[in-house]
Parts: C-alpha cells; structure tokens; sequence
C-alpha cells in the first residue's frame, strides 16, 4: 500500500470505529457526549497515527502479500496492535474519565476485545475487497 491508500485505510476503519464506540461508550459509563466524544477522538488520532507507524513496521517485516497472510498472523498483528495500544492509552483514560487503574484496565480490555475482532473483520475484508479491484483493473 502506498501512503495514501494507507491513510484512507486508517480513516475508514477509524470513522467506522467511531461509531460504534461512542454509541457504546454513551450508554456502558456515566460520561456524556461530549466526554466519550472528545476521548474517542483523541484514542482515533492516537490509534491512526499508532496503525500507519505499526502496520508500515508489520509489512516490512512480514511482506506486503497481504492476501496469503493466515489467520494466526493475522491474530497475532491485531494483538500486537492492541498491545501498543493499551500501552498508550491507559493513562489517558484514566485521566479523561476519572478512574482507578483497574477500572481503566477493564475498560480498556473491553476495547481491545472490540477492536481485535473488528481489525481482523475489517482488514480481511478490505484485503479481499482490493485484491479484486485491483484484479478488474488490470
């Protein structure tokens, strides 16, 4: 993928993203809009910027045959993803939410959870999906 393409990668999966997790957030916590608005936006910019860094670094590594990559490399870059991510994003919850560690840690095990299943949904999909336009294109 060139540069682009990545960054329109990150802004799809992230507005879908967006979506979901503030709907969710809204109703599993006692902040209003406005907080889990601001805090998704914040975690979105944190997340595109940590996806363009970690997925440049994945393909590197691994190649950039997207399509014959298993399950079980898939799964493990969601969980390497999530990893970084949590890392990341702990203190920032903490602090936006005004939560203990732990209770961060819960929330933040319950987002990792979505995202793991949605990033290996989503990236499958759109793998498959550009490896047929690019099919028809040539």
């Amino acid at each position: 993928m060139d540069i682009k393409e990545r960054i329109l990668h990150s802004l799809i999966f992230e507005a879908i993203a967006l979506g979901i997790m503030i709907s969710v957030a809204i109703s599993f916590t006692e902040n209003g809009l406005k907080t889990m608005t601001g805090l998704a936006l914040v975690l979105s910019l944190i997340a595109m910027c940590w996806n363009y860094i970690y997925n440049l670094f994945f393909d590197r590594v691994f190649g950039t045959n997207r399509i014959k990559r298993s399950f079980k490399m898939r799964l493990g870059h969601g969980l390497g993803f999530e990893l970084g991510m949590i890392i990341t994003t702990l203190p920032l919850i903490m602090w936006v939410m005004q939560v203990d560690l732990w209770t961060a840690f819960i929330l933040d095990l319950g987002v990792v959870v979505f995202f793991l299943v949605y990033a290996i949904i989503y990236n499958w999909s759109y793998d498959v999906i550009r490896d047929r336009v690019v099919s028809m294109s040539s």
